[in-house]
């Protein structure tokens, strides 16, 4: 359980590969298959998922991944998501377990 993967459009196809990490470039078509089969890689310990291809994935269907899965599920905002802000908030108030405000 050491390992990182990370799910991305086709048009990140350099981003994180680059730096030694897994990375499947993938269409919005294939995310639900692909977050699957890696969550039962038992060598995979964290898989980030690009946000538009999450929500490709019915939310329930993400949730019960998400909650079946020993491992961590990460979202990656999307670059030209508008909610940035928002998306870095919710990653931070879920790793240490409440709301921090943040202002640049």
């Amino acid at each position: 359980m050491s390992e990182v993967v990370f799910l991305t459009y086709p048009d990140a196809r350099y981003g994180f590969s680059l730096v030694g990490t897994q990375q499947l470039n993938i269409p919005p078509a294939e995310a639900e298959a692909q977050l699957a089969k890696a969550m039962i890689d038992p060598d995979i310990g964290v898989v980030v998922i690009d946000e538009r291809l999450a929500k490709a994935i019915d939310e329930r269907r993400l949730a019960e991944l998400e909650n079946s899965w020993r491992g961590l599920l990460v979202t990656l905002p999307a670059p030209e998501a508008g909610e940035t802000e928002d998306a870095l908030q919710r990653l931070i108030r879920r790793a240490l377990g409440y709301h921090v405000r943040l202002q640049l």
